[in-house]
């Protein structure tokens, strides 16, 4: 089970760090995935981290604002958001990559989490 938590209404400019907990499984063992779906937008693909050397990848749209990372100990994946922007607001999602070992972009994505609102509004 995945469960996102850290969304909410920030200004432009503003940022929020959001949380993908993990129960059930090891996180370390799995490239894990952020997406966002915007409303009227199809869902879309934002950050990911792989498993085996926590390498990173994060979209063009949020480059140089949006860093992934992972805590082991709490075994959580945050994504942390700087420099926020109206069209940055949508309902981000994680997702485990499939197969034990996976690296960015797995070869698939299970195991959604429900989801946290991020608003970006004055």
């Amino acid at each position: 089970q995945l469960v996102e938590s850290g969304g909410g209404l920030v200004q432009p400019g503003g940022s929020l760090r959001l949380s993908c907990a993990a129960s059930g499984f090891n996180l370390d063992y799995y490239a894990i995935g952020w997406f966002r779906q915007a409303p009227g937008k199809e869902r879309e693909g934002v950050s990911c981290i792989s498993s085996t050397d926590d390498s990173t990848y994060v979209v063009d749209s949020v480059k140089g604002r949006f860093t992934v990372s992972r805590d082991t100990h709490k075994n959580t994946v945050y994504l942390q958001m700087n420099s926020l922007k109206p069209e940055d607001t949508a309902v981000y999602y994680c997702a485990k990559g499939i197969g034990a070992g996976s690296t960015c972009p797995p070869i698939g994505y299970e195991y959604w989490g429900q989801g946290t609102l991020v608003t970006v509004s004055s």
